[in-house]
């Protein structure tokens, strides 16, 4: 379900039990980000350099997190803290396969909050505002060799593997990896959720 304020507002999309708002360049955010994305197995799955400091998580949100499509993940009923992120780059990309017509799915979750069903909630809902609110033709979502949790995900709403860019290089953390490509394309996704209902 997507909330849209009529009078400006960010949009807010809402699940059974989150709430995806954009994030805030504010203390809170920041230090809920720091809290999380600190943690050593959280970024370099998701392909950053865990943070180092709330000031660093600061500078993150303005310049990466605080863009149109990316959304905090909070709990509904809770304090509106951020337990992870999820967003859609709509942007094309000719090194990446991107047409312009088409979205790259990232996200992540804190530990405490994993193997709860939350992060394939969050996918689900995003994939509703790709397809149906933002019109995509297709999503692509990626995940670095050995990041099963990510890749289950993955293939639990819907996505199936496309390719492998064997020497995939991330230049935040200065290193290649092995980087698996999904694709779930639009046609395959209202098949998909037609099953589902």
């Amino acid at each position: 379900m997507t909330r849209i304020s009529l009078s400006g507002f960010p949009i807010v999309l809402e699940t059974k039990r989150l709430i995806l708002r954009p994030w805030k360049d504010d203390e809170a955010d920041a230090q809920a980000l720091f809290r999380y994305a600190s943690d050593p197995e959280i970024g370099p799955n998701a392909g950053w350099l865990p943070h180092e400091s709330v000031i660093y998580s600061g500078n993150m949100i303005r310049t990466i997190l605080k863009k149109d499509g990316i959304f905090a993940i909070t709990r509904k009923g809770g304090d509106n803290e951020a337990i992870g992120s999820i967003g859609l780059t709509m942007s094309p990309s000719g090194a990446r396969g991107r047409k312009e017509t088409e979205a790259e799915l990232g996200y992540w979750i804190a530990r405490p909050y994993q193997n709860q069903g939350l992060t394939t909630e969050a996918v689900r809902e995003m994939l509703r505002y790709a397809f149906c609110d933002r019109q995509r033709e297709g999503v692509w979502c990626c995940y670095y060799d050995g990041n099963l949790r990510s890749r289950h995900v993955m293939d639990k709403t819907g996505f199936t593997y496309d390719h492998t860019d064997f020497h995939s290089f991330n230049p935040m953390m200065d290193k290649y990896f092995v980087e698996h490509f999904m694709y779930l394309p639009a046609k395959r996704y209202f098949n998909y959720i037609g099953k589902m209902l």
